[in-house]
């Protein structure tokens, strides 16, 4: 906790004219509210008795306070303003790095975590931070500055009392330390376990067709039903914790008040110095001591769980990145690859590629084929380094891609995935993804190559259409088609096509086939595929099984061959 508290004080740091200004408002708007009870005392005793009224002295009092009073009132609410745009403008800060640091981290990062959580820890942990800050400059600083102000002025009007007053305040300290070391751990679990629910329900709302389709409606409530309990559990604990601190702290300042007004009505009646005026001052400085205490339980509360979600937030923030980008910067890209005695695995007690040994020329189509989970997916993520290996090498014309900076790797590669993704944007927009300048007629000419135009011309507003992942006015297919629309606005000079057609009726797919054969046509091409005749074509056929290629060559010398290929080919045509 304190490595957290001194992280979110470096992020103050970047903003220490407004954290001095609410510093310096807080102090201006105590001492103004500390000067009224002095104020209203002296109005206090220039009322005598019946009759005996000193008019001047009266209001030399009250016009005064009222000035304080509307003074105090608009500087409270300049600080609330200067508050204001330093909390959010560290929340700002932190969801800027946040978000810098998901650009950062590797694949495996974002493919071991789930989605929800990491959009919990960015959006809903920052706003619960964000709250418990603000909550902690409004009322930390005024607080702080009210209980030295009160027993100074204590002090100045009886010392005797105010000693009295300063050995019972320990009591409201050690309540204080005694919930903030119980709320913590359990303000911990809150957040984790509402990240694990935004995860779950972001799952179940992005795939409710699979959920209805195979009766899964009531084991999913269940399942949504047992994290809401654990939440409600580690809610109401912390809570509890929390809510011990207001009723016990009312007690001790309770006391505190019956010690100052028995100790100071003692005092007038022995004859003291002390004034009724004076103690009138003395019970509302006891009141405005006691204020910060009262208000304790909501400041620990919330303060307890701004540092359970930035905690979270940091977690993020101090994952893993990916590893440095190299610095060497090729000339024009001509696609000759080179695999050499590579091996890797997702998870490092599960080989899956292991001593790979590949060479790709310049200009070849390469098709790979297998059976799932050969590793034939795994193989493009490496060479785009989406993935790193774990051993060997693997050379771009000669330069190990290591030291090939990743965006000057990746603008090489045009690529086609299975999964397709659409940007919640107009379909110009999604086509133009693939090259930032794509003026209006590369659009155009992409969406006929793709054969997207059709379509995309019954829309409403055709090409200026807002669609999106979730968006139902397409299909599956004509998803496909536009993310491969996408490759056609600016060829690189190397192409992907992960099972690029597998979601596309067959006559269009042999159209799509004859755009790829003109795009792939003097270019290195990778062609993942499970329809066998997509690849026949291919210069080179690599057949992989288990992480390993265990055949290579034509479609004609892998048929004669007569092993594994053969017989995939078999399996889907006789």
């Amino acid at each position: 906790m304190k490595g957290t508290l001194k992280r979110i004080l470096r992020y103050i740091g970047k903003y220490k004219i407004l954290l001095l200004l609410s510093i310096l408002l807080a102090g201006v708007t105590v001492a103004l509210s500390l000067y009224l009870p002095t104020a209203f005392g002296g109005a206090i005793d220039a009322i005598v008795g019946e009759g005996k009224v000193d008019h001047e002295k009266l209001l030399g009092s009250l016009i005064p306070a009222g000035v304080a009073i509307i003074l105090c009132a608009v500087l409270q609410w300049v600080m609330n303003v200067v508050n204001n745009a330093l909390t959010f403008g560290v929340a700002r800060d932190i969801r800027r790095d946040a978000g810098a640091k998901l650009a950062k981290l590797p694949l495996s990062y974002i493919d071991s975590h789930p989605e929800g959580e990491t959009v919990s820890r960015i959006i809903s942990d920052v706003d619960q931070f964000t709250d418990g800050l603000l909550m902690g400059f409004t009322q930390f600083f005024t607080g702080v500055v009210t209980v030295i102000g009160t027993i100074g002025f204590m002090v100045a009007i009886d010392w005797r009392i105010a000693i009295a007053v300063i050995v019972l305040t320990p009591m409201s300290l050690f309540i204080a330390k005694f919930v903030a070391s119980n709320t913590f751990k359990m303000f911990s679990l809150q957040t984790k376990t509402r990240g694990e629910q935004t995860a779950f329900a972001k799952e179940m709302i992005e795939n409710q067709k699979v959920v209805r389709q195979f009766g899964r409606k009531d084991e999913n409530m269940e399942r949504f039903d047992e994290i809401n309990e654990r939440l409600e559990k580690y809610t109401l604990k912390a809570v509890f914790f929390s809510s011990l601190v207001n009723p016990s702290t009312r007690f001790v300042n309770n006391i505190i008040y019956a010690a100052v007004a028995l100790s100071g009505s003692l005092v007038i009646v022995g004859g003291g110095a002390l004034s009724v005026g004076g103690l009138s001052c003395l019970l509302a400085y006891a009141t405005q001591y006691s204020k910060p205490f009262n208000e304790i339980s909501g400041v620990i509360t919330e303060l307890q769980s701004s540092m359970a979600c930035a905690e979270r937030v940091f977690e993020l923030l101090d994952a893993p990145e990916e590893v440095a980008d190299g610095d060497d910067v090729p000339g024009k890209t001509e696609g000759n690859i080179v695999f050499r005695n590579v091996s890797f695995s997702y998870d490092k007690k599960t080989p899956l590629i292991e001593h790979l040994n590949l060479e790709i020329k310049a200009g070849q189509r390469v098709a790979i084929v297998g059976p799932t989970g050969c590793g034939k997916t795994t193989l493009i993520n490496l060479l785009m380094r989406f993935y790193d290996v774990d051993e060997g090498e693997i050379l771009l014309d000669g330069v190990n891609i290591k030291d090939i900076p990743r965006k000057e790797l990746r603008s090489s590669f045009g690529m086609v995935l299975q999964d397709t993704y659409l940007f919640n944007t107009t379909v110009s927009e999604n086509i133009a993804y693939g090259k930032k300048d794509a003026s209006m007629d590369d659009i155009i000419r992409a969406a006929k190559d793709a054969r997207v135009y059709g379509f995309v011309k019954r829309l409403p507003k055709e090409f200026d259409t807002v669609i999106g992942e979730g968006n139902s006015q397409l299909s599956q297919g004509q998803k496909q088609l536009l993310a491969i629309s996408r490759i056609m606005t600016g060829i690189p000079p190397m192409l992907i096509l992960d099972e690029a057609t597998s979601s596309i009726d067959t006559r269009t797919e042999m159209i799509i086939q004859e755009a790829f054969a003109r795009l792939t046509e003097g270019r290195t091409s990778f062609i993942v595929a499970h329809r066998l005749s997509t690849v026949k074509n291919a210069d080179v056929i690599l057949y992989m099984e288990n992480g390993n290629v265990l055949e290579s060559g034509t479609h004609e010398e892998l048929l004669a061959l007569g092993k594994g290929y053969a017989r995939l080919y078999e399996s889907q045509f006789n």
